[in-house]
């Protein structure tokens, strides 16, 4: 599923307009992004956890040269599925 099939799908779903439901997406991912970026964890119960967690720099290989370099430490977006989302997949 893309951002407009999602955006159907809201609209359909709650009632809107296509041009509300984009408005309505826009801004729950925007609000999110700015959360994670703030190093906030974000919890919605029944779907999931949204966190940030920081990688620690270390050693790999150039699989083309096959010389060790050194990668960087770096954030990175996790998500975890909440147990109702997991028990919703499984079945």
């Amino acid at each position: 599923m893309n951002k407009s099939e999602l955006i159907e799908k809201i609209a359909a779903g709650a009632g809107l307009s296509k041009a509300d439901a984009k408005k309505a997406l826009e801004a729950c991912v925007d609000t999110l992004k700015k959360a994670l970026v703030a190093g906030d964890k974000v919890q919605l119960i029944g779907f999931g956890t949204f966190s940030v967690t920081e990688r620690p720099a270390r050693e790999g290989i150039n699989p083309a040269t096959k010389q060790k370099i050194k990668i960087a430490a770096k954030k990175v977006a996790k998500f975890k599925a909440g147990a109702e989302l997991s028990d919703a997949i499984q079945k």
